[in-house]
């Protein structure tokens, strides 16, 4: 599992110019299921995005999205696993098949509400849009393989 995550003071997510998702202060999580991911990856990530101290208090890295009344905007986002390294068109090899990594998505985002924690969601599937204000800029990679962090 592959995961992209911004920490904004504010993300929304559109499908045909509604607004499906949109949150103020927290993190827009950026989401590949990879072949192979199981609910041993998904536990692991979001055990890991909820405990991270990556909000300002005393030091620049200090509070964790709890601490800070954050939440999370979750957007499925399957090129993320593509791979560049031939050719000039992006291989999607490793991107699990659309209703494996739909499950593995949804169960993420339960992972993160039974971590206490509000979440937003795009589409999974659909064509969106992302708007977002970076904060910081902060930008990390939380990735796992085997439900191990890698």
């Amino acid at each position: 599992m592959k995961i992209v995550l911004q920490r904004v003071t504010r993300a929304e997510v559109r499908v045909d110019g509604e607004v499906v998702g949109k949150i103020g202060r927290g993190v827009l999580l950026l989401v590949a299921v990879e072949r192979g991911d199981t609910q041993a990856d998904v536990h692991i990530c979001a055990r890991k995005i909820a405990s991270l101290r990556i909000f300002p208090d005393r030091t620049p890295m200090d509070l964790a999205l709890a601490e800070v009344g954050g939440a999370c905007l979750v957007v499925s986002q399957f090129t993320i696993a593509g791979s560049i390294r031939k050719g000039r068109r992006p291989s999607f090899d490793r991107a699990e098949d659309p209703a494996t990594a739909d499950a593995l998505y949804q169960a993420l985002c339960a992972e993160l509400r039974g971590q206490g924690l509000p979440v937003e969601t795009g589409r999974f599937a659909a064509m969106m849009e992302v708007e977002l204000v970076n904060d910081g800029p902060v930008t990390l990679l939380v990735m796992s393989q085997g439900g191990v962090l890698i």
